[in-house]
């Protein structure tokens, strides 16, 4: 199992905890958009955040989707995630380029710059929930850090991170996801609070490759750390030529007549994983005549 995602609990289920490794996932997503590093490292972020929480739905057919829309160069990202964690994205911009920061680390921040987040959960009702709050600093974990904090009303810490090689490919990705529940003891909150204020940060964990299970041990191995289960995630899209021609249908007959009259083959193209479909103009005659 390459990418894959921790479930565990700790001090008597007073602390839930995801850990992941992504690295193959966000390379995909690299190689498949042809992202800039600052790009990949904002994208591989999210895609990380959207596999945990993922990961947290319970129903088969649960859909979250978490979207940023900014002022930022990189004009805003989107990430679908199932509850098997396969996830997909894209940025708006994926060939955003950025000087490194003070601290020579890829300025995500300045990527996204001022912003909302919005979280979109369809879980089967009428209406899905969707929660959103502003960006607080760009880099997608404090961002959903104070997004769980203040929409779901979950103290949690948040940490995504992305490393790259020199040729631009990925050489580490992973995060976690750590949260305590309501009941959760002060003295439990001040010792968490604590052993997470000594992290540095989660990509020199990663950069020394250490793996799910050791990151959720260090952070919580005086907790009573209970390692539920781990589960595979991975980049996937659900798009098929099947699929895309119902969206061809849903734009409407004088559209697909217009398409039909100028008698070029058209191309529709995925904005999740970047395929192209492509229908001639007898395609489109049959698409016509079953969009009655």
């Amino acid at each position: 199992m390459s990418d894959y995602i921790v479930r565990a609990t700790a001090a008597d289920n007073q602390i839930r905890a995801f850990a992941a490794t992504t690295k193959e996932l966000v390379e995909r997503a690299r190689s498949v958009h042809n992202t800039s590093p600052v790009a990949t490292a904002a994208l591989g972020r999210l895609l990380t955040a959207g596999s945990m929480m993922g990961a947290m739905m319970k129903g088969e057919k649960d859909i979250l989707t978490l979207q940023i829309k900014c002022s930022g160069p990189i004009g805003g990202l989107t990430v679908t995630a199932d509850s098997k964690a396969k996830v997909k994205g894209y940025v708006n911009n994926p060939e955003v380029m950025l000087p490194p920061t003070s601290k020579g680390k890829l300025d995500v921040g300045g990527a996204l710059d001022l912003g909302i987040l919005s979280v979109i959960k369809d879980m089967g009702l009428k209406e899905p929930y969707v929660g959103q709050t502003q960006l607080v600093s760009g880099e997608i974990a404090e961002d959903l850090t104070y997004y769980f904090a203040s929409s779901e009303q979950v103290p949690s810490s948040v940490a995504l991170g992305v490393l790259m090689n020199k040729d631009n490919t990925v050489r580490q990705a992973g995060g976690f996801l750590i949260q305590l529940m309501p009941f959760a003891e002060e003295r439990v909150i001040a010792g968490l609070e604590k052993k997470i204020a000594e992290i540095h940060s989660i990509t020199e964990l990663l950069d020394k490759e250490m793996s799910p299970e050791a990151i959720l041990d260090y952070i919580l191995g005086d907790f009573g750390l209970e390692i539920m289960d781990t589960v595979e995630t991975s980049f996937y899209c659900n798009c098929t030529k099947k699929r895309v021609e119902k969206a061809i249908v849903s734009i409407g007959r004088k559209d697909i007549q217009e398409m039909i009259d100028d008698n070029e083959p058209i191309e529709v193209n995925c904005h999740f994983c970047n395929t192209s479909y492509h229908f001639s103009v007898e395609e489109l005659k049959e698409i016509l005549k079953r969009s009655h």
